[in-house]
């Protein structure tokens, strides 16, 4: 039993440092897609601290570099483009000391009049979600036709396009195109799945709480567990019994003697209390006189739960 429940606390324990570990990437401006010449700021942040984390990208010209590796400057756990570049399209990531990394993102620099601005990170099931077709110089609410894998799905006279409730089939490359202005380059939308509510449980896990009070919470419970089961071997060991002891007395007379006063008197004495049985046993072949003179048998048993005295007369 112990020792299911020490493996349920490790699942716990690993359960929860994974929750609260989680780092997420944000991008400024939000947009999976850019114009050639903007600023943007990329950010890792933590729940209970952003510290120790490493802004990394992979593009086409080099791979795994890190920030200020060549590329934007960094500011503690955050990196900072001024000019990005259609060079600077590519995936980016955070990543720890350790080795954790948080999702990826990808980000498109276009060095044309019309982008598509879509969400950077996965989209949840049920929620709803806005495409803006823009283009670099004002206008900017035109009418634009929106496509999704290659299907024109509408067009819309504002620029932006809203799905609402967005389901896994709404998943999918997407794009748009402005008259006279020309079309956006392709962008993927994901979608995850709703996230289910253990039954019992009113409140989700408490994600933002520091790791160290979790690893102090799991701390206790391993601690009682211990004690718990030294506990019960201690328990076991009182139980066990120790090895019964027997007094046996047995006195042979003479047969010229004879008994007349009271039989001799046995005392035993159990000093560990529980059970004590005295027997007595007369065998007397031939009466005989005898003074009053009664043998005084005395036995003491001091240890053991169960001790026996008994006496014969032969």
């Amino acid at each position: 039993m112990e020792g299911t429940s020490l493996l349920c606390l490790l699942f716990v324990i690993s359960l929860l440092w994974c929750t609260t570990n989680q780092v997420r990437l944000t991008v400024s401006p939000s947009s999976s897609q850019l114009f050639k010449g903007e600023s943007v700021s990329l950010s890792c942040e933590e729940d209970d601290s952003s510290a120790g984390w490493t802004l990394r990208r992979n593009t086409t010209k080099r791979q795994m570099t890190q920030c200020g590796d060549g590329w934007g400057k960094p500011a503690g756990s955050s990196c900072n483009i001024g000019y990005i570049t259609t060079w600077d399209s590519g995936v980016y990531w955070c990543e720890s000391r350790e080795g954790s990394t948080s999702s990826i993102i990808n980000i498109t620099v276009s060095g044309g009049s019309v982008i598509l601005q879509s969400p950077v990170l996965p989209v949840m099931e049920g929620h709803d979600v806005t495409l803006h077709c823009q283009t670099k110089s004002p206008p900017s609410k035109l009418p634009a036709d929106f496509y999704k894998d290659g299907s024109l799905i509408r067009t819309e006279p504002t620029g932006h396009m809203t799905i609402h409730h967005v389901t896994k089939s709404d998943e999918g490359l997407y794009k748009c195109h402005i008259s006279s202005h020309g079309e956006s380059p392709p962008s993927w939308i994901s979608v995850t799945e709703k996230p289910t509510t253990t039954p019992g449980l009113s409140t989700p896990l408490p994600v933002g709480l520091p790791v160290s009070i979790f690893v102090f919470i799991c701390f206790l419970v391993f601690l009682v567990l211990l004690v718990r089961r030294c506990g019960q071997k201690k328990s076991k060991t009182d139980e066990v019994g120790e090895d019964v002891k027997y007094a046996e007395v047995k006195i042979s007379r003479h047969p010229q003697q004879t008994r007349e006063s009271d039989p001799a008197v046995i005392y035993s004495a159990v000093k560990r209390e529980d059970v004590s049985y005295g027997q007595i046993v007369f065998n007397n072949t031939k009466p005989k006189t005898r003074e009053t003179d009664p043998a005084s048998i005395y036995s003491a048993v001091r240890t053991g739960d169960i001790s026996y005295g008994q006496r014969s007369y032969n």
